[in-house]
């Protein structure tokens, strides 16, 4: 869904909506710090409320903030900076928007497939497979954040709005697959997992 976009390239999409370099990174630090804070929110209720219910709650939630963002940086004018390349400079209001739909997505994902996906990993695998199974699911997700960050500078070079349009649509996916292929309960005792 691209949430490792908005960690490392931040300070890029706050200088888009209108802050300075140096206030750009301190709202990189703000939505990191936010980022720790709901991770203790989805620890408390993620045995409360349930996987599935979380992980569907973060995936509407992703996908309505990414949506947002694909709208507002389609109206987002083409500015030349320093450098003379070209970046995406957003109005007062549409940067406003940007940016709580920004700090939108770090909530809810912060609050849910952030430390879900790996509350799953542990519960899904019996022991026999466990450390191998987690040491292959670990590395398959350094590889997707690996190619997710590496595949936004293209992206975003190409179209802004299509880039979050992509995210938006993979946050939707993500709701299909709970949906579809995460039971109500996800808990196993360990009996079941011998």
């Amino acid at each position: 869904v691209g949430i490792n976009v908005i960690f490392y390239y931040s300070t890029t999409l706050w200088q888009s909506v209108g802050f300075a370099e140096e206030d750009a990174f301190t709202q990189s630090v703000i939505t990191s710090v936010t980022n720790i804070v709901v991770t203790i929110v989805a620890i408390a209720l993620i045995d409360k409320i349930g996987r599935r219910r979380l992980l569907m709650i973060g995936s509407v939630g992703m996908t309505v903030c990414l949506a947002v963002m694909a709208a507002m940086f389609s109206q987002a004018t083409m500015v030349a900076g320093p450098d003379g390349a070209l970046a995406p400079q957003l109005g007062d209001t549409s940067g406003l928007v940007a940016l709580i739909a920004a700090n939108g997505f770090v909530v809810f994902f912060g609050m849910s497939w952030g430390p879900a996906v790996w509350v799953l990993l542990g519960e899904m695998f019996n022991n026999r497979i466990r450390s191998t199974a987690l040491g292959l699911a670990a590395a398959a997700q350094w590889l997707a954040n690996f190619a997710v960050s590496t595949a936004f500078p293209p992206m975003a070079e190409f179209s802004l709005p299509f880039t979050y349009g992509f995210y938006a649509v993979a946050a939707l996916l993500s709701l299909l697959f709970v949906a579809r292929f995460i039971p109500e309960t996800t808990g196993r005792s360990l009996e079941e997992m011998e």
